[in-house]
C-alpha cells in the first residue's frame, strides 16, 4: 500500500457556468481533501461557459500552479468534459467530480482508501434526501430502471459522476473513440474489480442544474441507445404483433361478412386504428433514425473535444 506522500492524485471536474463555485471547491480539496496527498493535481475542464469561470480559473492558476485548467473552444457537453480531463490526467487514481459543491469534497479520502484495498473503480451512489423534489425523484427512478431494461447494464440507481478510476482503467477511457460518451454505463462496461460508497448530496448554493427534464430525457435515450440495439429488436416485435393483430381482424371482418352479408360497420374505428398503427411507424422510424443518426456521426470521426487554451504544457496539449 502506498503511503500518502507517494499516492499520485489527479482531480477533474467539468463546469460550465460555474464562476461562484469553482474557487470555493478548489480551496475545500486544498484545505480538506488533499491536505495530505501533497502529489496531485486539480484539472478543471471549462466547457465553453459564457460568465467568468474561465477569469476565475486563471486566477486559481497563479495562485497555486497544482490547479490547472483546460478551456474547451464551445460548450461540448458534460461527458466530453469528462473525457478531456481523462486524457490529460496524469495521476495514479483519477477522480472525477462536478463543480456545482454537490458532490462532498470529504468523500475522497474514502475513495482513496477502498482503492488502496485493491479496487480499481470506486463509485458513488447518491442518498436522496427529503429536499430533492418528487418529480426529480420519480425521473431519476425511471431513467435507471428504463436503462437497465433496455440496455445490457445493470446499473444502480443514482450512481452519480463522481467516481475513482485506477490508472489502468483510465488509460483504457482514454482509448474510446466513439462520439456519445455515457460514463455511468462504460464504468459497469469495462468490468474491473469496482465498489460503491454512498453519500448524500450537498444543497446547490450558486448556479442552476445542467440538467433539466428535457437534457435528462435525451441523456436517457443516448444512455441506452449507446448499450443496447434492443430498442431495435422491440419495434421489430411490436411491429410483428401489429401485424399479427391486424391479421386477425382483417380475418374476422371477411368472416363477418361472408357469414352474414353486411360489412363492418364504423369510420370512428377505422380512424382510430390507421392513426394509431401511423404513431406506431413513426415510433419505429424514430427508433432507427436514433441508431442510423449516431452512424453518421460516428463516420465523420471528429475529435469529442477542441482545446482552446490551457494550462497544459506542449506534449500534453498534442495527446
Amino acid at each position: 500500500m502506498l503511503s500518502k506522500t507517494n499516492i499520485s492524485l489527479s482531480i477533474i471536474t467539468p463546469c460550465f457556468n460555474e464562476q461562484e463555485n469553482v474557487s470555493i471547491l478548489a480551496n475545500q480539496l486544498r484545505t480538506k481533501a488533499l491536505i495530505n496527498y501533497p502529489n496531485y493535481e486539480i484539472i478543471f475542464i471549462n466547457d465553453g461557459s459564457t460568465d467568468g469561470t474561465l477569469n476565475e480559473l486563471k486566477k486559481l492558476n497563479k495562485e497555486n500552479k497544482k490547479v490547472k485548467y483546460i478551456s474547451l473552444a464551445r460548450n461540448f457537453g458534460h461527458q466530453n468534459a469528462i473525457k478531456a480531463g481523462l486524457d490529460h490526467a496524469n495521476g495514479d487514481a483519477v477522480i472525477m467530480m462536478d463543480a456545482d459543491l454537490q458532490h462532498p469534497p470529504e468523500i475522497i479520502e474514502q475513495l482513496i482508501i477502498e482503492w488502496q484495498k485493491g479496487f480499481d473503480i470506486v463509485y458513488t451512489q447518491r442518498k436522496d434526501g427529503q429536499e430533492l423534489g418528487f418529480i426529480k425523484k420519480i425521473t431519476a427512478k425511471y431513467f435507471y430502471k428504463f436503462m437497465n431494461y433496455f440496455s445490457d447494464l445493470n446499473i444502480e440507481q443514482n450512481t452519480a459522476d463522481f467516481r475513482l478510476l485506477d490508472r489502468k482503467v483510465v488509460n483504457v477511457a482514454k482509448k474510446l473513440k466513439e462520439n456519445d460518451l455515457f460514463w455511468r454505463g462504460l464504468v459497469f462496461w469495462f468490468g474491473f474489480k469496482k465498489t460503491k460508497i454512498d453519500y448524500k448530496a450537498n444543497q446547490r448554493i450558486h448556479g442552476n442544474t445542467k440538467y433539466p427534464l428535457a437534457k435528462m430525457i435525451s441523456f436517457a435515450i443516448n444512455g441506452i441507445t449507446s448499450f443496447s440495439i434492443k430498442p431495435l429488436r422491440f419495434a421489430i416485435f411490436l411491429g410483428m404483433g401489429i401485424s399479427v393483430l391486424a391479421a386477425i381482424y382483417g380475418l374476422y371482418a371477411l368472416l363477418l361478412y361472408l357469414l352474414t352479408n353486411e360489412p363492418i360497420q364504423g369510420w370512428t374505428s377505422i380512424l382510430l386504428s390507421v392513426l394509431f398503427i401511423g404513431g406506431i411507424q413513426l415510433l419505429i422510424l424514430g427508433v432507427i433514425g436514433e441508431y442510423l443518426g449516431k452512424l453518421f456521426m460516428q463516420s465523420k470521426n471528429r475529435p469529442n473535444y477542441i482545446i482552446d487554451e490551457s494550462t497544459l504544457s506542449s506534449n500534453e496539449h498534442e495527446r
